[in-house]
């Protein structure tokens, strides 16, 4: 299983930003990965998909957007709306740090984002400096002019998931209007994190949720599938 490193990152506002960096094996140049976390913060299955993606051959590099303390913040703007600079000026700074790795391919880089993060990864991949962004039952702006710009994305939801089901909707049709390459899929059986292992506290998940998160594997095993084929398409080809 490749290392995991923690890392702290100096940001341009003089503070600094935690992070986990996972490499693959090999002496590159190797392309990269931002992946930006849950609600849950940067916790061991962030860390795990980092490994991943390292294993799939990807430098993945995950910040902790809590750093300075900005949690309410964050959730704040999952709820009203991901376009939160300061969070995006975080994200910009880890996909620098990333680039300048020296194992790393600075042309062919992608964000990837669940739930809260997945929101995140949909409004950076419209400022660029990424080739594609995976967004997983992540918050999409009502206007598409918001994703003016926006690299090929991929995503993916749940059915089940009755407070972003409508996102997913959007997006697809955001998406095309703005003929941007896409994949979005929503996943009948399942509802929300069903690609993350950790879904919380055993009593949170056992509450009744419109979320209906939890883990399956047939259909993370699947958007695994599409996610890499369409990183290899958009990314590394």
């Amino acid at each position: 299983m490749p290392t995991t490193t923690e890392l702290l990152i100096d940001t341009p506002a003089g503070a600094q930003l935690r992070a986990a960096l996972v490499e693959p094996d090999g002496p590159g140049p190797h392309p990269g990965v931002v992946v930006l976390h849950e609600a849950f913060g940067l916790n061991d299955d962030m860390r795990r998909i980092c490994q991943r993606f390292a294993a799939e051959g990807y430098t993945a590099l995950a910040p902790d957007l809590y750093s300075a303390g900005n949690r309410l913040r964050c959730l704040s703007a999952m709820l009203l709306g991901p376009e939160q600079p300061q969070s995006l000026a975080l994200v910009e700074t880890a996909r620098r740090h990333l680039a300048a790795l020296p194992g790393v391919d600075e042309r062919r880089l992608a964000v990837i984002g669940f739930c809260m993060g997945g929101g995140f990864a949909l409004a950076f991949a419209a400022r660029g400096g990424v080739k594609a962004a995976s967004v997983n039952y992540g918050a999409v702006p009502k206007k598409a002019d918001h994703l003016r710009g926006v690299c090929p994305v991929v995503a993916s939801y749940g059915q089940k998931d009755r407070l972003f089901l409508s996102h997913a909707r959007r997006l697809e049709q955001h998406l095309a209007d703005l003929g941007v390459p896409h994949d979005v899929k929503v996943y009948e059986n399942v509802g929300h994190s069903f690609l993350s292992y950790d879904n919380g506290p055993a009593w949170m998940t056992k509450l009744p949720s419109p979320l209906h998160a939890g883990y399956s594997e047939a259909e993370a095993e699947d958007a695994w599938k599409r996610i890499l084929a369409f990183f290899a398409e958009h990314v590394t080809a």
